[in-house]
């Protein structure tokens, strides 16, 4: 499980290089601080996420789930902004960064961890 924890991690701070390598507003200094970021991310995420979306919710059905664009915007330029060597040139690029980054964590995440399983599937499998 930490094993896996670590991998996705590291999914996350190669998204977040390939987010800067692709948008000329999103900037990342280094691999660390992409890798710093990505954990400050996934805390973010994982801990003030789930209270914005609650507070958030009547705007959030008013504009039938478009709001939650908008507010993963505010979390990545929030992270951007505490943090040196990640960088976003603007709200709205944030915005458009976060939607990126989750397209490309999800994908790296499927292709990468999806080979991994079954790897370890047949090594299981061949122990049995």
């Amino acid at each position: 499980m930490i094993l896996r924890l670590l991998i996705v991690w590291l999914i996350n701070a190669g998204a977040l290089l390939l987010v800067s390598w692709l948008m000329p507003a999103v900037q990342v200094a280094s691999f660390s601080a992409a890798l710093i970021a990505a954990l400050v991310l996934g805390l973010v995420n994982t801990v003030v996420r789930p209270i914005l979306v609650l507070l958030t919710l009547p705007v959030t059905v008013l504009t039938l789930g478009l709001f939650i664009f908008i507010l993963n915007g505010l979390l990545f330029y929030g992270v951007a902004n505490i943090l040196e060597g990640f960088a976003v040139a603007g709200f709205w690029w944030a915005v458009l960064a976060a939607f990126v980054y989750s397209l490309l964590s999800l994908a790296l995440s499927a292709l990468i961890l999806r080979s991994n399983v079954s790897n370890s599937d047949a090594a299981s499998g061949a122990l049995k």
